[in-house]
Order: structure tokens, then C-alpha cells, then sequence
């Protein structure tokens, strides 16, 4: 009996220094993955800051739905406030250990893959509620705003709620994919 529990000690010491091991490998594969990504975002429309801004724009004159979930002016909205926190800083921030691992693995597998995916009606923690049946061209501006002051903002970035510290050309790639992934569920009006 004595044998049994040693030998169950020590397979148990194994996979979790294996375990451990991997996990630190997979975080070092994670930073080579993220920093060194160039795989395109998945939807063209949304493969660069200035094709964003004409999609958008296209909303003023050829307004579209979402199929479930938010109406459009609640999707742009809710862009809007995350491309503003990363700017202002987030109301709520994941456990500074989460940031720095399984969010940080959770953009690097994103970014590699160019594209995100993450539940559709999640608001940003902390972040006020965003009515439904709002104007679209209001919603427009204000995330068209959002992206211009993005887009010119030289000085540091807030982190990230769940990814953590992202340079600007991070923060560009999660803010596209963050529009593409809530584009899934858009179609034309």
C-alpha cells in the first residue's frame, strides 16, 4: 500500500512539473506567436483602420441588422467603449496573473489565427449598459470617433482588461478583430 501511494506521489509530481513545463513553453510559444504574427484578419472588411472606417462609413447609406443578439447601434457602441478604454483605461481589470498568462495566450492564438472569438452580448466589465434601439448614425460617429482618436493617440495605452499590456499595433490588430468577430452576426438590413 505504501509502494502504491509513493508511486501515485510520484506520477502525480510528474504531470504537474509537466504541466508546469508545458504551460511555460506554451506562454514563451504565446509571445513568439503574438509578436511575430502577420496572418491577415479573417474579414477583409476589417483588415486595416481605413477599410474599417469605409465599412462604416457604408452604414450611412446602406444601414444593416444583426442577425441576433445586439441590434447594430449597441455593437457599435460597444466597439466604441473598447477602443475608448484602450485610450482612458478600463473600468475593470482581470487579476494582473491572468493578463500576463492566459490572456496574453488567449490574443497571441487570436492574433495568429487573425481572428478573435468571444461571446457576442459580453459587456466590458465595469462598463455601463448600452440601451437597445438607439440611432445608428449616432452609434456610427461615435465609434468612427473613437477609431480617428485611435488612430491619432501617440502617448501609452491603457492595458487591456483580459489581454494586458498591448503595443499600438497590438491594440490596431485586437480592435479590428473585435469589430470582425461582432461582424459575424451582421447582415444587410
Amino acid at each position: 500500500m505504501n509502494t502504491d501511494t509513493k508511486d501515485n506521489r510520484s506520477v502525480r509530481r510528474a504531470l504537474l512539473t509537466g504541466g508546469a513545463l508545458l504551460a511555460g513553453a506554451a506562454a514563451t510559444g504565446a509571445g513568439y506567436v503574438l509578436t511575430h504574427s502577420d496572418q491577415p484578419i479573417a474579414m477583409d472588411d476589417f483588415s486595416d483602420l481605413p477599410r474599417a472606417m469605409r465599412t462604416l462609413e457604408r452604414l450611412r447609406t446602406a444601414p444593416l441588422r444583426t442577425r441576433s443578439g445586439w441590434d447594430l447601434a449597441q455593437v457599435l457602441h460597444h466597439s466604441a467603449q473598447s477602443v475608448e478604454y484602450s485610450l482612458d483605461g478600463f473600468p475593470q481589470l482581470k487579476p494582473a496573473w491572468f493578463r500576463s498568462s492566459l490572456g496574453s495566450m488567449a490574443f497571441a492564438v487570436f492574433s495568429a489565427r487573425g481572428r478573435m472569438s468571444h461571446g457576442l452580448e459580453e459587456p466590458i466589465p465595469g462598463a455601463p449598459a448600452i440601451a437597445s434601439g438607439q440611432p445608428l448614425d449616432a452609434a456610427v460617429e461615435h465609434l468612427m470617433s473613437a477609431l480617428g482618436r485611435f488612430e491619432r493617440h501617440g502617448n501609452a495605452l491603457a492595458p487591456h482588461f483580459a489581454y494586458g499590456v498591448l503595443s499600438k499595433s497590438e491594440y490596431t490588430r485586437a480592435h479590428l478583430m473585435h469589430l470582425a468577430n461582432h461582424w459575424e452576426l451582421v447582415d444587410a438590413g
